[in-house]
């Protein structure tokens, strides 16, 4: 292995935010690099934090859902996912969000992994977990902006869809493809 480079943590200088609203934050911030280049315009994307979940029913199959996406024009596959609300744990939240999207409950939950959408830019991390042995217990209660559609599927037809590029967002992607390479392949 090669020597390790000294990595510096950028100077900011200046902040300013340009627009703030439930679902966009933005801010412009002024930094100084640590060889002394000033970089006066660097965007950051405030967003809070987001969780996701594989879902496993007893019976071994993944609930996997499926909404319109207007940014990309698309009805894709996803896993149920949702943002933590302020004073809402991690894990209540994914608990929260799969009764609310699904109305699935129970199981043993884990939490899975932790992964950045984009570091670079946004200022939020995505919490997925691992709940193995939900069942229904009630029907979806969704927000007046949703229209879910849910299903119920094998294990080896979510491989597929993945293989396929059909899970589209990266992290729901990423949580799966990992799911898979490791010791539940």
């Amino acid at each position: 292995m090669t020597k390790e480079k000294e990595i510096k943590k950028w100077t900011l200088l200046d902040s300013e935010y340009l627009i703030k609203r439930p679902w966009l934050t933005a801010r412009r911030d002024h930094l100084r690099l640590p060889d002394g280049t000033d970089m006066p315009e660097y965007y950051v994307l405030e967003y809070p934090d987001w969780v996701n979940i594989i879902a496993i029913t007893k019976d071994g199959k993944f609930l996997l859902e499926k909404q319109y996406r207007h940014a990309r024009g698309i009805i894709a596959y996803e896993l149920p996912a949702g943002v933590i609300e302020q004073g809402e744990s991690p894990l209540e939240a994914a608990q929260r969000e799969l009764f609310e999207e699904t109305g699935y409950t129970g199981g043993k939950w884990e939490h899975f992994m932790t992964l950045c959408p984009n570091a670079g830019a946004c200022t939020n991390v995505s919490h997925t977990y691992l709940a193995v042995g939900v069942e229904q217990t009630d029907t979806q209660h969704l927000e007046a902006t949703e229209d879910i559609a849910i299903y119920e599927v094998g294990r080896e037809d979510v491989y597929d869809l993945l293989l396929r590029g059909e899970v589209h967002q990266a992290m729901m992607a990423a949580p799966l493809w990992k799911y898979y390479s490791g010791k539940n392949k």
